[in-house]
């Protein structure tokens, strides 16, 4: 799960493997896989590298393996 910032301040958090994509036009849109579509402040490399880092949070063996 992360946490985004809708564009009115309040926060929401997302299942970030059900992220299909995100698009900048100029805002962020995220769409889930069942379609639902999110507008948010965040820029698309800000939430990559949240994705990123709850994904290392679930698989702490990627984390040791990076390390190496």
């Amino acid at each position: 799960m992360i946490y985004v910032t809708r564009l009115n301040g309040k926060q929401l958090v997302l299942n970030a493997d059900l992220i299909e994509t995100m698009e900048e036009t100029p805002d962020t849109v995220i769409t889930l896989t069942g379609g639902n579509k999110y507008v948010v402040a965040e820029a698309a490399e800000v939430l990559i590298a949240r994705v990123q880092e709850y994904h290392r949070r679930c698989h702490p063996l990627y984390e040791a393996e990076e390390r190496k």
